[in-house]
């Protein structure tokens, strides 16, 4: 094997595990559990311990399909050389580093892809178009999908008539329903991935859409149950529990997705090494975004908890259940989608459900759209001219 080859990889893995430190760091390790820490449900550095342990187990369990994507399903015809992979890496690391210098939540899915696409399509690279139509579909939906849902649940969940330890279990029911039917890379049979329902339904010895319903009701009125029995008898603490659960949940989420920003770029690669498994790509990918969220985490966390909205447990609540369910759409789609941009969209429509326009920050809203669109831009400007001018 050449042994320039493998220097090269060394340094396009070593720049990946900087992107994965700089994700654990940003988006992926301060959205999901900004929510509970502006509901004084849970500090800081906790947040930022549990958001790295299970973002950890979910680039582990959930990172193929994104990773997949962001390697080989955004550019046709050509397969990224090493040094591309390079390029990719540290301008959208660098990107994001600029992101939490300024506390500014520059969109990780933006400049990885943007990047991609950028040295991609500057090297001979065709488009593809399916992908993009898709991928450009979720992004401009998830605000008004994941903002709306939000101030539907923040709307409901105040009145009088409607008992939180009705309404909550509810929601926790609908999370867990989703949850019966998440794919997980070690649940299926053999080496395939599989879902909680379909490893239940082999146990029984059951198949079929009948079967599948029953299990996933089962599994909802069991998580419902419970939630209700532990609302009911406290219920301060109760909805503190939720809350802290349903940030868990994002977090596996965001390392489900996130990780295939860092390690995607690395995956074609791996044909020239031979001996080096996708698993041990997303378990190192892993790491790198456990190191991120529990050293650079917290300044994040910080900055997204105080200073877009004043958040309660109810309204965390509302927010962090479609950031839960847009996730793992697109963990499930393979799209490479940005946390800040789903978790913030929801704070702000949980604000607009509450408190009307005074609950949010407006400068802060058009600034954070602005980094959004901005880094996807910036990354593909700032990739196609260095690919052509040095690659």
């Amino acid at each position: 094997m050449d042994l320039a080859f493998l220097a090269l990889f060394a340094g396009a893995a070593l720049a990946s595990l900087f992107m994965a430190w700089v994700i654990g760091a940003g988006s992926s390790g301060a959205t999901p559990f900004a929510p509970a820490v502006g509901a004084n449900a849970v500090s800081t550095m906790r947040a930022a311990l549990l958001v790295g342990v299970f973002g950890f187990a979910g680039a582990v369990t959930q990172g193929g399909n994104v990773s997949e994507a962001v390697g080989s399903g955004l550019v046709g015809g050509i397969s990224l050389p090493v040094a591309g992979v390079i390029l990719v890496l540290l301008l959208g690391a660098g990107l994001m580093a600029v992101g939490i210098t300024t506390g500014i939540p520059i969109a990780t899915a933006f400049t990885v892809t943007g990047a991609v696409v950028g040295v991609g399509l500057a090297l001979g690279g065709t488009p593809v178009w399916a992908k993009y139509q898709q991928i450009g579909a979720v992004w401009v939906l998830t605000p008004f999908v994941g903002g709306g849902i939000a101030f539907g649940i923040a709307s409901v969940l105040p009145r009088s008539g409607v008992p939180e330890r009705y309404s909550v279990a509810a929601l926790a029911g609908l999370v867990g329903a989703v949850l019966a039917n998440v794919r997980f890379s070690f649940l299926g049979e053999g080496t395939a991935p599989g879902t909680v329902r379909g490893l239940a339904q082999r146990a029984l010895s059951v198949d079929g859409l009948a079967s599948a319903v029953a299990v996933t009701g089962l599994a909802a009125l069991g998580i419902a149950a419970v939630v209700w029995w532990d609302v009911r008898r406290d219920e301060r603490g109760g909805l503190r529990r939720v809350l802290l659960a349903l940030g868990s949940l994002v977090a596996f989420s965001a390392g489900g997705s996130q990780v295939g920003l860092a390690v995607g770029p690395l995956l074609p690669l791996l044909d020239g090494i031979g001996t080096v498994s996708t698993t041990a790509v997303l378990v190192g990918g892993g790491v790198g975004m456990l190191v991120g969220s529990w050293t650079g985490a917290p300044r994040m966390i910080k900055s997204l908890a105080q200073d877009y909205s004043s958040l309660g447990p109810r309204r965390s609540i509302s927010a962090l259940v479609p950031s839960f369910l847009i996730a793992q759409v697109a963990v499930l789609l393979g799209v490479p989608v940005s946390f800040n941009e789903i978790v913030v969209s929801a704070i702000i429509g949980s604000g607009a459900a509450v408190g009307g326009r005074g609950a949010v920050d407006a400068r802060k809203i058009l600034a954070t759209v602005g980094a959004w669109a901005g880094s996807f831009a910036l990354s593909f400007a700032l990739a196609y001219g260095v690919a052509v001018a040095v690659l």
